[in-house]
């Protein structure tokens, strides 16, 4: 009896399911379900609040519902029992950092914080925590420690440390109700199986956390002495790898997706980092450059290098025994589309791309520096070189 598995991608605007023979990789089948909230930001009509400038937040029901319409929507299009199924996995944007309550409810589901825009999801890209990011890098910088280094000696908005930090200063009754504060990732695996863990990817990539040191206690004090007393309660669980089985499926789940309990589910990974292991590459040296709403340039080695301007590298976060580099951009996908419906709304993608495909590369003669979604190295490495005077 072939044997199958479910991948779950969870990107910016949609949820993607996919069942694969476990065996040959395989695709059988794939549903994609758009978020119901999309990316909740300034001026939006549907929320019962003022959002400010700059935030990007989501509704965590959205990534619940992608596993119960999807899930089912693909065992639907194949004959496939559900005893064939013996495990799932998830990737997901990061950092998409999640205020939970001590049972690991969002507190944006409870009552009294509804309209309040820290309880909910904040997405890789809420870029308010840009001011705070610039403080977190002038303190990093004088103690130069270790995991600071690995991160490429710079700090991004886009990270969750930035992002609680803005919670604990703009919103402190949320940031004292939330007892944990956990990946988007590492919540949809916790509700699956009652066991919330962390997973090293995100930690390492994200957190300001490595394998050798943990978090970076003084440091957190250092930025503030009851942050330092309160930050890492709110952090620490079991950490997973890459590649581990984080739990099995609770009965109560495999019931509203039609599975089997009791099967694997994997630790999971950030999305582009998922993409590494997708395009078959094994090989240390190998680099990956993973196109979508952003850019990430991603290699494997089997050496440690402390490179200034990368956004990090963590051993076993995407291929068990290889370090993982990270850098990138953070606006690709969104670029195009910000162009196409704003200058070229009379114009259809696919004529642009036509158009497009007879210029041979720099012809037209234009550069863009962008600054999309904040922006990530070269350029962020570029800010902290001052300028000289007059430019």
């Amino acid at each position: 009896m072939t044997n199958y598995v479910i991948g779950v991608d969870y990107g910016t605007e949609s949820g993607r399911v996919l069942l694969v023979d476990a065996v040959n990789g395989k695709l059988i089948a794939s549903a994609v379900i758009p978020y119901a909230h999309h990316v909740i930001t300034e001026g939006d009509e549907r929320i019962p609040y003022t959002l400010p400038s700059g935030a990007a937040i989501q509704d965590p029901q959205d990534y619940v519902d992608v596993l119960t319409q999807g899930i089912p929507q693909v065992l639907h299009k194949t004959t496939i029992t559900k005893s064939q199924i013996i495990g799932i996995g998830f990737d997901f944007t990061s950092s998409t950092i999640l205020p939970v309550d001590a049972c690991y409810e969002p507190l944006c589901f409870q009552s009294e914080f509804t309209k309040n825009h820290h309880a909910y999801v904040k997405l890789w890209k809420h870029q308010l925590s840009l001011p705070i990011k610039d403080e977190l890098y002038t303190i990093a910088q004088q103690q130069n420690a270790r995991w600071f280094r690995q991160l490429g000696s710079t700090i991004s908005e886009e990270w969750a440390i930035p992002k609680i930090i803005e919670t604990f200063r703009a919103a402190p009754e949320i940031y004292d109700a939330a007892a944990h504060f956990i990946e988007a990732g590492d919540w949809i695996v916790g509700q699956l199986t009652q066991n919330f863990t962390k997973n090293n990817c995100a930690l390492g990539f994200k957190t300001c956390w490595t394998e050798e040191d943990g978090f970076p206690s003084d440091y957190f004090s250092q930025v503030d002495a009851l942050l330092g007393q309160t930050i890492e309660q709110k952090l620490t669980a079991p950490v997973k790898k890459i590649g581990d089985c984080a739990g099995t499926l609770t009965a109560d789940w495999a019931t509203r997706l039609g599975l089997s309990a009791g099967i694997a589910v994997a630790t999971c990974i950030i999305d582009a980092h998922a993409g590494v292991i997708g395009a078959g590459v094994h090989e240390s040296g190998t680099l990956l450059m993973v196109m979508g709403t952003s850019t990430c340039h991603l290699m494997v080695h089997e050496e440690l290098h402390e490179i200034e301007g990368i956004s990090g590298v963590v051993k076993d976060s995407i291929i068990p025994g290889l370090y993982g580099y990270e850098a990138g951009q953070p606006a690709v996908g969104d670029l195009f589309a910000s162009f196409v419906q704003t200058f070229a709304p009379q114009n259809t993608h696919e004529q642009l791309e036509k158009r497009a495909a007879t210029l041979k590369p720099g012809e037209s003669g234009l550069m863009a520096l962008d600054w999309h979604n904040g922006t990530r190295s070269i350029l962020s490495f570029l800010r902290r070189i001052p300028l000289p005077q007059g430019t």
